[in-house]
């Protein structure tokens, strides 16, 4: 094992919190070999200077990012695994469904959108246009904002579906020019958003999962933190569809071959309940009475919830508080229907309303850690802030829940432990300096003691007798 280069460590922390790209989870080789191929292109040496120079030219991310995320695809890559999944996947996966039931599909890093696209015609194939409109909704999602607008155009070059067949083509794509344009009123089924595998939550009831050699670029940890989510985000006997670099062997707990020289699994169902180091699906319960007064019952149990939340509505009204929140902020119901922005809390104690912002538009998880809060003279508590956008079914925006976690004792025991740890260092320093005196004298100690005197010499010679 190499140890980390520290200036890059440093680059890619900039990274994460400038721009919210979380690249450490990425294998360290191919990841520098990238960085240093955009470097080599602007001639900038070194780590330390690169990120100066991101920090002058701002541009400069874009480049740098299409750099990284090398966006390789094309319409029904690797056709063989394509055709298995359309001839004996996909028919058994159908089978299991009924006929009117909603089928959920989730394109993790679906680039410039070929691969959306793929599934789309591919289900349109099976079901008939009809059917797919009303029964099919595709979900795609990448970290790559400008993959993203390319992949919602749905406009290809000649180039770029080459590899359709012309039946296809004709059938799913309107020419225009020299361009080819996905049929508008089967378009309206896929929806893009983005969304980054390492940090963001994944999309829940998914029927089929397409993740195609995108995880072979995360190291080993990273690798295993996605699958459990995607294990997560998988319904009940759904289907992952990896690509050819992507073996999952080691997690047979999570997956089952359905034929793995194809890259295809299906989900192990969880034999027991995760205790927090794993997602886990709870079994369905059995059909119950109805529940009598249960929107009484939800609002009751979000108030008194120990930890103090508020939700704001898309447009910024605030909608919900609870209990803790009028504890620690002084946010009573009175405030519901009142702009976010009038309120103390969204600048006090920290700068709420960018960041709503920036969850709204990211749409993923914001989270600042380490706040301090003055609650009154002498009463100073310490507060983990997350900001969550809250997303329906059809990936429209419907608000931000905000939530205060208490990390006081937390951040105590942190503090306690911080001194302990630098007691023990000088304890530990001091029974190194009093080993290294002790073998010193005991290595003295161990020669005999015997009196000692320089030798003397004489200027003349030994005594003896001298004759001419």
């Amino acid at each position: 094992m190499t140890q980390p280069d520290p200036q890059f460590e440093a680059l890619l922390v900039y990274l994460k919190e400038e721009r919210g790209f979380d690249f450490t989870g990425y294998k360290r080789s191919s990841l520098m070999r990238r960085v240093g191929r955009r470097m080599s292109q602007i001639h900038v040496p070194d780590y330390a200077e690169y990120l100066d120079y991101l920090q002058v030219h701002p541009e400069e991310f874009t480049a740098l990012f299409n750099t990284i995320l090398i966006n390789v695809t094309g319409f029904f890559r690797d056709a063989e695994a394509w055709d298995h999944l359309r001839t004996d996947v996909l028919p058994s996966m159908l089978a299991g469904k009924g006929p009117d039931a909603p089928l959920r599909v989730w394109s993790a890093g679906c680039a410039s959108g070929e691969e959306a696209y793929s599934l789309a015609i591919l289900l349109a194939e099976a079901l008939g246009p009809d059917q797919f409109r009303t029964r099919v909704k595709i979900y795609a999602t990448d970290v790559d904002d400008e993959g993203l607008t390319q992949a919602r155009h749905a406009s290809y070059d000649d180039r770029e579906v080459q590899g359709l067949p012309p039946e296809l083509l004709e059938r799913y794509f309107e020419p225009g020019g020299n361009r080819y344009t996905f049929r508008k009123d089967l378009r309206r089924s896929v929806i893009f958003g983005r969304n980054d595998l390492v940090q963001d939550a994944p999309i829940s009831r998914i029927d089929l999962l397409v993740c195609r050699n995108a995880l072979m670029y995360f190291n080993a940890e990273t690798q295993s933190r996605i699958l459990t989510r995607f294990h997560f985000a998988l319904a009940g006997g759904g289907i992952l569809f990896l690509g050819k670099a992507e073996m999952l062997l080691s997690h047979a707990n999570l997956f089952t071959p359905i034929d793995l020289k194809r890259r295809l699994f299906r989900k192990v169902a969880p034999s027991h309940v995760g205790n927090g180091t794993q997602f886990t699906e709870m079994p369905q319960p059995a059909p119950r009475n109805q529940v009598v007064g249960l929107d009484r019952l939800r609002t009751e149990a979000f108030s008194a919830s120990p930890v103090a939340q508020v939700v704001v509505t898309a447009d910024g009204l605030v909608a919900l508080s609870n209990r803790q929140a009028e504890t620690l902020f002084g946010v009573s119901p009175r405030e519901v229907g009142r702009p976010f922005r009038d309120l103390d809390m969204s600048y006090r104690p920290v700068e709420l309303r960018g960041l709503i912002e920036q969850a709204q538009v990211e749409r993923r998880m914001i989270r600042v850690p380490d706040v301090e809060y003055q609650r009154s003279p002498g009463d100073k508590v310490h507060l983990e802030v997350q900001i969550n956008p809250l997303v329906d079914t059809d990936a429209r925006l419907l608000g931000v829940s905000l939530i205060f976690l208490d990390v006081t004792a937390a951040q105590h025991l942190h503090e306690e432990l911080e001194h302990a740890n630098r007691q023990l260092e000088t304890a530990y320093e001091e029974l190194q300096s009093t080993n290294e005196e002790l073998e010193t004298t005991t290595r003295s100690s161990s020669r005999p003691w015997r009196s000692w005197r320089p030798p003397t010499r004489s200027c003349s010679p030994p005594t003896r007798n001298w004759r001419r």
